[in-house]
């Protein structure tokens, strides 16, 4: 056997076999049995014909026939010997056979390209850093009370706390309706911020079967155009919030909690947690942003079509019976997230490059600590978790990313960046 491995790009490579008819002859001796195995022909019981009649009558059809199969056995074999880790499907690009003498065939792959380090270490970036004022803590405690408000009907509305349920119909410039522009039942809680200020102002001194109207201009990204309004309500309720008291705290933890006080302090430390967390969440994409950016990497086809394959089946999976959405367009979802999947696939590679040359690498140790800490969160057994994720590739790489990300971080520049208000500018 002949071998030639031609480098056709960062990510391409060919492979130029020859085999003579020595090394082909055992593989179309298994071809002739395993077809004249299924061979009828006058005179013999299927699968009786002489071999030398069935090699006469059709062997160098079932020759011609065997050849893929040959190639694909050869070709694994050479990828095997040389250590070659192609990726994706191979593809034949071209085969020579001349019967009795040898086999020439060339096959196209892909491979991971060489990934060479530039900086990764010492990335200048900003952590933001905020304290959660005792204003947000109240805002959250008045979210849950509305969230377990009560309404009774009324005749008017007297304060923002009225949900007011209304026909909405759109005019025209002259105060005439607009055809198919009406809809029925909208509902306007006047207490809520993202409500339009007139509309809200109109609705305030509102009386149910009483049409108000009203205009305002929306804004939409960079278009703006003016809406009127005839707003007939039909429903008035009055929202009744509930006191932030005992019976309120334990309703909203179940028992868990009584003193308001002490919810007071846990929802602080959810509130300053949850800040955290997207603070550090913020400091690796910035890293992992900037790395990218500093690296040209020609990505393989291969990895970018598993990647975007992975981010169907995660549609799928959200569905009961794991099928896409009616009419979802899956060639032009997979479009517009390709160059996600092209970014992915660069970071998976430099980040493998970073591991090998730090030696980050993943115990059973760091393996049995991830099982601790599901265990502790979830309520499952431990030792039942535990040969499950010591078996996943999945939780390896997690794990793995988790210590590269370290890793950043501690070598990152990280400067802190106070915010006052609780807001990213």
């Amino acid at each position: 056997m002949q071998v030639t491995i031609n480098t056709l790009s960062d990510v391409k490579q060919e492979a130029s076999i020859e085999l003579v008819h020595d090394e082909l002859q055992p593989h179309f001796d298994q071809a002739y049995a395993k077809h004249r195995a299924k061979v009828e022909l006058k005179g013999f019981r299927k699968g009786k014909a002489p071999l030398d009649l069935v090699k006469k009558l059709y062997g160098e059809a079932i020759e011609h026939e065997a050849l893929d199969d040959i190639a694909n056995t050869f070709y694994h074999q050479v990828m095997e010997e040389r250590n070659i880790h192609p990726l994706g499907r191979p593809s034949m690009v071209d085969m020579d056979f001349k019967r009795g003498e040898r086999f020439q065939f060339r096959i196209e792959y892909e491979v991971k390209p060489p990934v060479e380090l530039k900086t990764y270490k010492g990335i200048p970036v900003e952590r933001l850093v905020h304290t959660i004022s005792d204003q947000e803590v109240d805002e959250e405690i008045q979210q849950l009370r509305k969230a377990n408000s009560t309404t009774t009907r009324v005749d008017a509305v007297t304060d923002d706390e009225h949900v007011v349920t209304a026909d909405v119909q759109e005019l025209d410039e002259a105060g005439t309706p607009l055809i198919g522009r009406k809809s029925n039942g909208v509902r306007f809680y006047l207490a809520d911020h993202t409500l339009a200020t007139e509309i809200r102002d109109v609705l305030r001194s509102a009386t149910a079967g009483q049409t108000v109207q009203t205009t305002y201009d929306s804004t939409h990204g960079d278009h703006s155009h003016t809406v009127r309004l005839a707003i007939t309500p039909k429903t008035i309720e009055k929202v009744h919030l509930p006191e932030f008291d005992e019976a309120l705290v334990k309703k909203v933890t179940r028992d868990g909690e009584t003193s308001p006080e002490a919810f007071k302090t846990s929802l602080r430390n959810d509130l300053q947690r949850y800040w955290s967390e997207r603070a550090e969440a913020k400091v690796a994409d910035d890293i992992a942003s900037e790395i990218v950016r500093q690296h040209e990497i020609t990505v393989p086809e291969a990895f970018v079509e598993a990647l975007l394959d992975s981010y169907v089946e995660e549609l799928r999976a959200r569905s009961r019976d794991r099928s896409l959405p009616a009419g979802f367009d899956e060639k032009k979802y997979r479009e517009e997230r390709r160059t996600q999947a092209i970014w992915q696939a660069k970071w998976m590679m430099i980040k493998e490059r970073i591991a090998e040359i730090e030696n980050l690498t993943v115990t059973d140790e760091d393996i049995e600590a991830v099982a601790t800490d599901e265990a502790a969160r979830t309520g499952l057994d431990k030792e039942k978790l535990l040969p499950h994720y010591m078996q996943s590739d999945a939780v390896r790489d997690r794990v793995l990313s988790g210590k590269i990300m370290t890793f950043l971080k501690q070598h990152a520049k990280i400067s802190d960046k106070e915010l006052k208000e609780g807001k990213e500018s």
